[in-house]
């Protein structure tokens, strides 16, 4: 998966999963929505199983032993997570906005984005996501959306 599926999740995201009403649009719809769009089909369809890769675990199970432990990243996690990705994760980490748990979540959703390079922002945008699939989370949510979007209006000045 490259950029354009990120872009395609970012579509999505956008436009359908943060809507206000709960009926959420069916995998066909979002399809056809995309096709139209002019999103090529490989990309759509990968953009969809990375979604519904999300939606299959959205709470991994962790011990507490496993949550206050050191997390050391693999060399296949630091060759494909800079330093900045990586201390920006732990950073949220740290602030709360994300647990151990959806810690290893964003890990894994970034990984599965097969990008060549993964970014800050590519950070930024996979965390809204988790935290947006996970049941209970809306406070972490709105830390997050106001961290990714005051800094956009920062840039903009």
């Amino acid at each position: 998966m490259k950029e354009s599926v990120l872009d395609i999740l970012i579509h999505l995201f956008e436009n359908f999963l943060d809507a206000d009403d709960d009926s959420a649009p069916s995998r066909d719809a979002l399809k056809q929505e995309l096709e139209q769009a002019g999103y090529p089909e490989t990309d759509i369809e990968r953009a969809l199983a990375w979604l519904e890769s999300l939606a299959a675990d959205p709470d991994r199970a962790m011990s507490e032993g496993t949550a206050r432990a050191v997390r050391v990243f693999s060399g296949h996690e630091q060759v494909r997570l800079d330093t900045d990705v990586r201390g920006y994760l732990l950073h949220l980490e740290n602030l709360g906005i994300l647990s151990a748990a959806q810690r290893e979540v964003v890990i894994d959703r970034l990984l599965a984005l097969e990008a060549d390079d993964i970014d800050i922002e590519q950070l930024k945008w996979v965390v809204l996501m988790v935290l947006f699939s996970q049941p209970g989370q809306e406070n972490a949510y709105q830390r997050m959306e106001d961290l990714v979007f005051d800094e956009r209006r920062d840039a903009m000045h």
